[in-house]
């Protein structure tokens, strides 16, 4: 969504908020490497390994630039925000220790959601890792946290789609593993080449995950993208904390494996975020590209 336009929105929703309850999640023991937390951790995102945003209408520009990549990393209160870009767009980073999973909440991501007046959400799919094999690099096997939509109809596992470069300010062609094709379209807020620049296929990329069901629309003469319960990032979803510190939370115990099996995971030590929604929204507000302002341990 153009960020001038939802700056004024937010504005304009006050201090509306959902209420809710926590979804609880238990504590394990397993004996995984990880990194001791100390005294002088930070409780921030420390480093970010890879960015690889899909085509969107901030790419190429500070929001969705290596760079602005690299804001998110510190004290969630003094960073930036960078854009992920259409479905499958990416970041992965960490901190300089070990989350444990505990009872409760574990990990917080920031977003800049609307609601729950506006219903303004561009939800992202949350993964994390171990550091297994104990080089300090995200090489290790991959868990999705999964949200409320996770075996919900409509959602699309081993989802893939292909975004093509036009090597120009043109529309984005993409097809996808399900028969279906359709551009990420150029606005008149963000005129030139879409896709990634920096990305290493200058020809075409290709992501595959969890594809959730779109809920963009009209609620009067306001268009709407609908949170979820729980479960995803930059989504105004039911018990997060978006009236003090505008973040999701998220529960390590909800892992499991590319199976759909529920994993015990004692700590993690790795997060991936990529957007979740296959959804052009219009002319003016753009497609929907989750957006990541930061991430906290919670523990």
């Amino acid at each position: 969504m153009n960020t001038n336009l939802k700056s004024f929105l937010i504005a304009l929703m006050g201090a509306a908020v959902f209420a809710g309850c926590k979804k609880d999640g238990s504590e394990t023991n397993g004996l995984t490497p990880g990194k001791e937390t100390t005294a002088v951790n930070s409780k921030f995102i420390s480093r970010v390994f890879e960015y690889l945003p899909a085509p969107g209408q901030f790419i190429n520009e500070s929001l969705g630039s290596l760079a602005g990549a690299q804001r998110i990393i510190g004290d969630v209160s003094q960073t930036g925000m960078v854009s992920l870009g259409g479905y499958g767009g990416y970041i992965v980073f960490g901190f300089d220790h070990s989350i444990i999973n505990k009872q409760g909440y574990d990990l917080a991501i920031y977003g800049n959601p609307l609601g729950p007046v506006l219903q303004w959400s561009e939800p992202g799919i949350v993964m994390v890792s171990q550091d297994v094999n104990g080089n300090g690099l995200p090489d290790d096997a991959w868990y999705e946290l999964a949200g409320s939509e996770y075996n919900a109809v409509g959602t699309i596992k081993n989802y893939q789609i292909t975004y093509t470069n036009p090597n120009a300010t043109a529309n984005v062609n993409w097809t996808d593993n399900q028969g279906g094709s359709g551009q990420v379209e150029v606005n008149q807020f963000h005129r030139h080449n879409y896709y990634p620049l920096f990305a290493p296929n200058q020809t075409s990329t290709t992501f595959t995950g969890t594809k959730l069901k779109s809920t963009w629309g009209m609620q009067g003469d306001i268009y709407v993208n609908r949170a979820f319960s729980y479960g995803y990032t930059d989504s105004w979803s039911t018990g997060d904390n978006f009236e003090t510190n505008q973040y999701n939370s998220f529960d390590i115990s909800w892992a499991v494996n590319s199976a759909g099996q529920p994993v015990t995971l004692a700590k993690i030590d790795f997060v991936k975020v990529y957007t979740g929604q296959n959804e052009k929204g219009n002319t003016m507000l753009g497609e929907i590209s989750t957006e990541v302002r930061g991430a906290a341990d919670l523990n």
